[in-house]
């Protein structure tokens, strides 16, 4: 066997997240380990990597019960640590390293560089990039980089004949077409290089198309071990029903996007992103899905609506307040909107009900108040009030780059915008989001996958927003979790008339959850209409487009 896993335990503190677990792989076998979140799937993943060291049982790979880094390597979803050059020279240097047995990617001698270079050829044949192979990396779109980093993490195999692969959450939040070559690139890889591959996903499809075996894990524990079909059918049969009681769209325009254009450019990359006279109308209380391959301009679209960017050309409109026109009439119709991130985060060292006080009192009128009185004492503009305001709403990290960028202190916004609570009743939130009162005592490091999307779902309700954003924040989630998801949606749109817009890859969530979807494709809008039609449209496509690849 080319992996063993005996007794294999594991604990976060006193939680026991892994309960004396075995299986095995052999030689040039795809197994796939599926679970709820939450289950231990990546837990095991790192340990099979060899990064975390701190558990009970044994472990043996290719023979190895120690330095299992020189035998593994391993695919991580949301890693994109490339060097900012052509794709080849990637996989050049990390060539290089491992031949050195160095830890310092640098570039060999020029008298080295035709034997490295073919070597680094072949390895991209293998991810199927052979023909980018002089691309810069920064300018690939997300499946291509996801294919790059494949190559990068294959090269010490390649190099040594042997090992084993592992993946956690490959093409989760990749596009029909991005998530396609990857398979393919999967099986090319297992195929040519006879490599064990070791894969956790929470899409069903991924093991059916690539699994001779599959493990279900629950609760820490080997619930099931067998056929992907058999074990799939068995992760499903506790799927919930999705909620039928959807709110309905009104009659009136409540956002207005007018012939818009964005363009963006990287230095020594050339043109990334040119979207081109975009238009289109999101009614109130409406449910609005945007769907699009990879790299297509989606996120920016949604950073557009919000107002933390403005369009190159074009008009977006909200409620009849012009989002380009900085003031007091655009902080307070941003009070109004509520946007979810892909990479959210939740402040770790606080509670969930200090979370929760902090942003309804941020989106209160108290703070927008205080801020016009600050404001007029410190002598600052209501635009440049108006831009410090909105900095809010970015991810942690971004608002921090762009503060420091500017040259404000956060002491400044916290002078502006306090967390003015006079009123905080979070029992009709968390009640829609089906998270008991006790969680508000619990920090992000004591919640589930789960139950950190509901919190955060709850951080943008809290203060009632007329307009919810959300950025393909559930690519992480497994099917079941989805359909949770996918229902407390609805019932936010229902019980609340919240007007809804969302970008997602995950094709059935889109048609169960939307009253709308547009397509965006090759810098413009290619769809309008129907979830179904929309959908199927992108579906056709995609494969239109892998098949062309």
């Amino acid at each position: 066997m080319t992996v063993k896993v005996n007794n294999l335990s594991k604990y976060y503190g006193k939680k026991k997240v892994l309960d004396n677990i075995s299986f095995e792989a052999k030689k040039g076998e795809i197994v796939g380990i599926i679970g709820k979140s939450g289950a231990g799937k990546s837990t095991i993943i790192k340990i099979l990597r060899g990064t975390d060291k701190e558990y009970e049982g044994e472990i043996e790979i290719c023979g190895k019960k120690e330095n299992l880094r020189e035998i593994t390597a391993i695919h991580i979803q949301r890693n994109f640590a490339l060097w900012a050059e052509p794709a080849i020279y990637n996989i050049i240097r990390k060539l290089y390293a491992i031949r050195t047995n160095s830890y310092n990617e640098e570039l060999p001698m020029e008298e080295e560089w035709e034997e490295y270079e073919k070597t680094a050829t072949e390895i991209l044949k293998l991810v199927g990039l052979e023909h980018k192979k002089n691309a810069y990396s920064n300018i690939l779109s997300g499946g291509e980089k996801q294919r790059l980093i494949m190559g990068r993490q294959i090269a010490k195999i390649y190099e040594k004949g042997e090992g084993v692969l592992l993946l956690d959450e490959p093409a989760t939040m990749s596009c029909p077409a991005s998530k396609q070559a990857l398979l393919e690139v999967l099986k090319n890889i297992n195929d040519k290089l006879n490599i064990t591959i070791i894969i956790t996903s929470h899409l069903p499809e991924i093991h059916e198309y690539l699994c001779d075996r599959c493990i279900l894990l629950e609760n820490g524990r080997v619930k099931m071990e067998g056929a992907p079909n058999q074990i799939i059918n068995e992760f499903l049969k506790d799927m919930p029903e999705p909620e039928q009681n959807m709110g309905a769209p009104k009659d009136n325009n409540e956002i207005e996007v007018n012939n818009i254009s964005k363009r963006y450019f990287v230095v020594n990359g050339g043109e990334t992103l040119n979207l081109k006279d975009i238009s289109f109308s999101v009614k109130e209380q409406e449910i609005l899905s945007i769907i699009g391959p990879s790299g297509t301009g989606k996120s920016v679209l949604l950073r557009l609506l919000a107002g933390l960017e403005v369009p190159d050309n074009g008009t977006i409109t909200i409620d009849g307040v012009d989002l380009t026109d900085y003031g007091w009439e655009r902080v307070q119709l941003r009070r109004k909107i509520g946007i979810m991130h892909q990479e959210f985060s939740l402040t770790h060292y606080l509670t969930v009900e200090q979370l929760l006080k902090y942003r309804q009192g941020i989106k209160g009128e108290g703070a927008i108040s205080n801020a016009k009185l600050k404001s007029a004492e410190l002598n600052i503009s209501p635009k440049t009030v108006d831009a410090i305001y909105q900095l809010i709403d970015l991810p942690e990290a971004e608002m921090k780059n762009k503060l420091e960028k500017l040259g404000i202190s956060e002491d400044i916004v916290k002078l502006l915008f306090p967390a003015v609570v006079d009123d905080f009743h979070p029992k009709e939130v968390l009640s829609a989001l089906d998270l008991d009162e006790e969680i508000l005592k619990k920090t992000p490091m004591e919640l589930s996958g789960g139950e950190r999307v509901r919190v955060a779902l709850a951080l943008q309700i809290i203060s009632k927003p007329k307009i919810l954003l959300l950025d393909e924040p559930f690519g992480d989630l497994d099917p079941i979790t989805l359909r949770e998801v996918s229902n407390y949606l609805k019932k936010i749109n229902n019980k609340f008339g919240t007007t809804i817009v969302v970008i997602s890859h995950h094709i059935e969530l889109i048609k169960e959850i939307s009253h709308r979807a547009i397509l965006i494709d090759e810098n413009k809008l290619i769809g309008d209409g129907a979830p179904e039609k929309i959908c199927n449209e992108f579906i056709e496509r995609s494969c239109s487009k892998f098949l062309g690849q």
